[in-house]
């Protein structure tokens, strides 16, 4: 039994494991009344994470896929071998599977397993009398629950074997359980219709976002803009320079200040972030992230990617660091491209509502469709995101024989309004504490470069190159500002219009340069961390001169569409 340092004669510390989306993280939360959340991601934690409860300190890991060679895997294995105590949890639907493939690794370590999903099993007397041979064989104690809805007793007998652990005698048993339960196929397993409603429900979030954004935007503008257009002109026409400076900013008919450009933060960016989260949270909870992964595998392998993977991609249009630290429990063959994707074609939830906000008042000025617009953006960047993965993702990544290894078909079940509220909270509290400060910091470095006329030497230094894709001088600021925080692109905007004066190509072109050029610079940082300083620098001048090419193409091609 191996104890803390610090309180060697009253902490226990239990290692947690199983194979993936077992219920581990929610047993845990159960547990300890503490949130499994913060560290999951499409039901699969990517870290090892400790949680205290009392005398007890749970050492939650990652899914173990033994087939599979992802960073999550390993570091489950390593943590596995340095821990006495362990809390083995198994699957009841698949709970013969799971114990071949968990016992040989636990085989002499000291424990309890515990089976989840037992709500799914058809109770009785033959149902226990199955646990419990498979105890007596085993040597350690079974204890079936609900991990969703944990009741005093389970909680109680877990404890009670946790207080003289077992040893775990054999890496195979003779008793059998003599049960594999499966929910029925449904829409997402038929062979033709089932890709199509993947498709359909992975493209759901972006245009939910796009119309909910937009139809909130539309009544909140207004309301906005009457409380702050009256200040922003007291600002510019009494108060200090300092003051103006920092608030208003004003340059030429374009103001970089934060009354200027606050308003568009909250207005476009807080209705994305809350209700993408909201809908791949229900993703999430309900189990349907996974069906969708199966159907759609086939599809998305060409390009490098796995099923999985779409779903991280799609995770990034909320925000890319999570989604870049999910790819821990990618196969190293598709680890690269699932990065790749993420950095290029996951439009974060910083730059989708300041593309949004663009496209709309250039719209707006040019007499055309926001909604035209944004659906010609998004579309062009799936194109070319796929493009790029099919001419820069591994071989081996894309062979027919890498299959996407899934334990078993996941059950449905209505997502409950705490899950829900678990996945919408912690993006929002992103989004206060790190999104906000950052773009005040970017409005007041505008603010005093415009002042001191950096930008208009900027502008000037660095028009011809913006030339080259038919764009104004001007444009050369928020490119460059975006490959630093996607925010940038707010820059191309103002409070009642364009700030730059752009065709709808124009503008087509500026928002996708400003934010495929490069991945902002906390997600360049998340990758290096992830993988190293060479293999991130590698990867970023790929995406840079891809990310041109794109560009110049759109340039001049893009008139023709819009």
């Amino acid at each position: 039994m191996q104890q803390t340092r610090a309180e060697p004669s009253t902490t226990l510390t239990v290692l947690v494991a199983g194979r993936e989306s077992v219920g581990k993280s929610q047993l845990v939360s159960s547990l300890t009344g503490r949130s499994a959340g913060e560290s999951n991601f499409r039901g699969s934690t990517v870290t090892v994470e400790r949680y205290r409860s009392d005398d007890t300190e749970f050492v939650d890991t990652p899914g173990i896929l033994r087939k599979s060679d992802a960073e999550t895997t390993r570091m489950a294995l390593d943590a596995l071998g340095e821990h006495e105590v362990v809390l083995l949890v198994v699957q009841a639907t698949s709970l013969d599977q799971d114990l071949d493939d968990m016992l040989p690794l636990v085989t002499g370590k000291r424990g309890v397993v515990v089976v989840t999903y037992w709500d799914k099993v058809q109770l009785g007397e033959a149902a226990q009398e199955a646990i419990e041979r498979l105890s007596a064989d085993a040597g350690v104690p079974f204890v079936p629950v609900d991990a969703r809805r944990l009741s005093d007793e389970s909680r109680a007998r877990i404890a009670e074997a946790l207080e003289e652990p077992r040893t775990f005698q054999k890496g195979s048993l003779t008793t059998r359980a003599g049960w594999r339960i499966e929910p029925k196929p449904g829409l997402l397993e038929h062979r033709v219709v089932g890709p199509l409603c993947a498709v359909l429900l992975m493209v759901l979030p972006a245009l939910a976002t796009i119309y909910g954004a937009n139809a909130l935007a539309d009544v909140l503008h207004p309301i906005v803009a009457s409380w702050v257009d009256p200040l922003i002109a007291t600002v510019n026409a009494s108060w200090p320079w300092w003051l103006q400076l920092v608030l208003t900013a004003q340059h030429g008919e374009f103001g970089y200040g934060l009354l200027n450009m606050g308003p568009f933060l909250l207005v476009w960016a807080f209705p994305t972030v809350l209700l993408f989260a909201l809908i791949l949270g229900a993703y999430k909870a309900s189990g349907l992230i996974e069906r969708i992964n199966v159907a759609l595998h086939p599809f998305v392998r060409p390009f490098g990617l796995s099923g999985r993977d779409v779903a991280r991609v799609m995770m990034g249009f909320g925000c890319n660091v999570p989604a870049v630290i999910s790819t821990r429990s990618c196969s190293s063959c598709s680890r690269g491209s699932a990065i790749s994707a993420i950095a290029f074609g996951s439009a974060c939830s910083y730059q989708l509502p300041a593309t949004l906000a663009v496209l709309s008042a250039t719209a707006v000025a040019a007499g055309t469709s926001s909604a035209m617009l944004s659906m010609a953006f998004l579309g062009y960047l799936l194109v070319t995101t796929l493009v790029y993965l099919r001419l820069t993702s591994a071989a081996e990544a894309r062979n027919s024989l890498n299959v996407l290894m899934t334990p078993s078909r996941p059950f449905m079940q209505w997502p409950t309004p705490a899950a829900l509220w678990r996945e919408a909270s912690g993006t929002i509290r992103q989004f206060l504490l790190q999104a906000m400060p950052v773009f005040v910091l970017i409005c007041v470095v505008a603010s005093v470069l415009a002042y001191v006329g950096v930008l208009d030497a900027a502008s000037g230094l660095l028009g011809p190159v913006m030339q080259l894709f038919d764009l104004p001088a001007q444009t050369a600021l928020p490119v460059v500002l975006a490959s630093v925080r996607k925010d940038g692109i707010f820059l191309l905007a103002a409070e009642d219009g364009p700030g730059i004066p752009l065709t709808a190509a124009q503008a087509l072109t500026a928002v996708y340069l400003a934010g495929v050029l490069l991945p902002c610079l906390v997600t360049a940082l998340t990758i290096a961390r992830e993988t190293g300083w060479r293999s991130t620098s590698k990867v970023l001048l790929r995406q840079a001169g891809f990310a041109v090419l794109f560009s110049l193409v759109l340039a001049w091609g893009g008139r023709l569409l819009v």
